[in-house]
């Protein structure tokens, strides 16, 4: 993963700040995987009633699902302000989506909130994942459905050849693969984890524009020295200027574990029942 300093909650949202009024205008490939993503509700097991977009962004999403699922009540949740401020003005009358400003790993709503769970090329944000999927799990109903993408290890892999190249000791972003991920769904005492990737080469028309894409999208924040690592690795081009990034896309199905199923924690498993199903089980007996 990335340098712990460089995934700084701070430094994150300012970053994200600072991008959100451009950021739609370059987002293609955030708005193609989110496309994708949104074709996978179809897993969903139930109607949802409660659906949390984590890691909203401008919104595209949460106004999707809400028109996917026009009974559910809608949430976007993201840490920078500018971005739910976009995500404000996508939402209609018809399409009415709430905004909450939170960070992902402390979600301000109760245990057992949503039905659905959607997040989209935002894990990898985390210096934590595995907080982030324990505090996923909280929020999760029995049941319910965990849907997220994020980025693979072969993300960004010319500016590690690059880097290699350059054997200057600069640091290129390591993400887990989907095995790994997969891991840390059972490790969150999320069930029933199905895991799958693609790979997608996105073609730039010039050097220019894949910088202006970095960073309008917050990814150049992933790469330090950013810029030169983009020249090292793209120049002298090919004929026409254009240049081509890779990018790894994990995605990940989960479901919430039943009441009373084991969950591992550091102090050995644990297993949670409320007082309701207590007293029901009492009463069968």
């Amino acid at each position: 993963m990335p340098e712990p300093d460089m995934l700084d909650t701070g430094t994150v949202r300012e970053t994200f700040n600072r991008a959100a009024a451009r950021y739609d205008r370059h987002a293609a490939l955030e708005q193609e995987v989110g496309k994708r993503l949104l074709e996978r509700c179809a897993h969903s097991r139930r109607e949802p009633r409660c659906i949390l977009d984590l890691g909203c962004g401008t919104g595209k999403a949460s106004v999707a699902l809400k028109k996917m699922f026009r009974r559910a009540r809608v949430v976007g949740i993201d840490s920078a302000t500018g971005m739910l401020a976009q995500a404000r003005r996508r939402a209609s009358l018809l399409r009415p989506v709430g905004v909450v400003c939170a960070d992902l790993s402390a979600l301000p709503f109760a245990p057992d909130s949503a039905d659905l769970l959607f997040s989209n090329l935002a894990i990898h944000w985390s210096p934590d994942p595995a907080a982030l999927f324990s505090e996923f799990r909280r929020i999760l109903q029995p049941d319910g459905m965990l849907l997220f993408s994020t980025l693979g290890p072969a993300t960004l892999r010319e500016l590690r050849e690059a880097s290699a190249r350059l054997a200057d000791g600069r640091h290129i972003p390591e993400f887990p693969d989907l095995m790994e991920v997969g891991d840390g769904l059972v490790a969150g005492g999320f069930r029933e984890p199905v895991m799958d990737m693609e790979i997608i080469t996105v073609q730039y028309p010039s050097l220019a524009a894949l910088m202006l894409e970095l960073d309008s999208t917050g990814m150049s924040l992933l790469v330090p020295g950013w810029k030169f690592l983009l020249e090292s690795a793209f120049s002298p081009g090919p004929p026409g200027g254009s240049c081509s990034v890779t990018y790894e896309i994990v995605y990940g199905t989960a479901y919430g574990p039943g009441e009373g199923q084991p969950v591992r924690t550091p102090d050995g498993d644990t297993a949670t029942f409320s007082v309701e199903s207590l007293l029901r089980s009492r009463r069968m007996r």
